[in-house]
C-alpha cells in the first residue's frame, strides 16, 4: 500500500548527554513531531510510536519513556480560501502543491474567527523555520500576486 504524502514525522530536538564524541550516551532525549490532517491518522501514529517504544524497552536493557509534551489538533481551512489561492497559483502559471501545515501558524488563530487559507513561498535549499531561511525577490513577489489574486477572486465570488 502506498505510503499517505500527508503522513508528516520528524525528529526536530536530539540532546545526547554526555555529548563528547568517544563517550556511549548515558542519556538521549528527543522530540518527535507527528502530523497528519485525520485525528485517527495521527492516534494512529501515536500508537505505532508507542508500540514502538515499548518494543525497544522489551528488547533491551535500555530504559525508556514517551510524553506528549504539546498538542495541536488538525486545522481544516477553509476550501473557498483554498480555491482562490488555487486560482490565484494557476492565473500566474505558477507550480504550486497543497502542504499540510502543522506549525502553529498564527492563521491556524486567525481560522477560529474568519475563513483562512495560507501561501506558503519557496525557501532557498528548503530551508524554512530556521535563521538561514531566505527567499528569492521574485518568489515574494509572486507570492503577493497569488495573495492579491486570491483576494480578487474571494472578492468576485462574493460579489456575485
Amino acid at each position: 500500500m502506498p505510503m499517505d504524502p500527508r503522513v508528516l514525522r520528524t525528529v526536530g530536538r536530539l540532546q545526547v548527554r554526555p555529548n563528547s564524541s568517544n563517550v556511549i550516551p548515558g542519556e538521549v532525549f528527543l522530540t518527535v513531531d507527528l502530523r497528519h490532517p485525520e485525528d485517527r491518522i495521527l492516534d494512529s501514529m501515536e500508537s505505532a510510536l508507542q508500540n514502538a517504544v515499548q518494543d525497544l524497552i522489551r528488547s533491551s536493557t535500555t530504559g525508556a519513556r514517551l510524553n506528549r509534551i504539546w498538542n495541536c489538533p488538525p486545522v481544516v481551512f477553509d476550501m473557498s480560501c483554498i480555491a482562490a489561492v488555487r486560482t490565484g497559483v494557476e492565473k500566474e502559471g505558477l507550480a504550486a502543491r497543497e502542504i499540510v501545515a502543522g506549525a502553529g501558524h498564527d492563521a491556524v488563530y486567525v481560522s477560529k474567527v474568519v475563513p483562512t487559507s495560507m501561501i506558503f513561498v519557496p525557501c532557498a535549499g528548503g530551508l524554512s523555520h530556521n535563521e538561514a531561511e531566505s527567499i528569492t525577490q521574485a518568489d515574494a513577489t509572486a507570492g503577493v500576486q497569488v495573495l492579491l489574486d486570491a483576494v480578487l477572486a474571494l472578492d468576485a465570488r462574493r460579489a456575485m
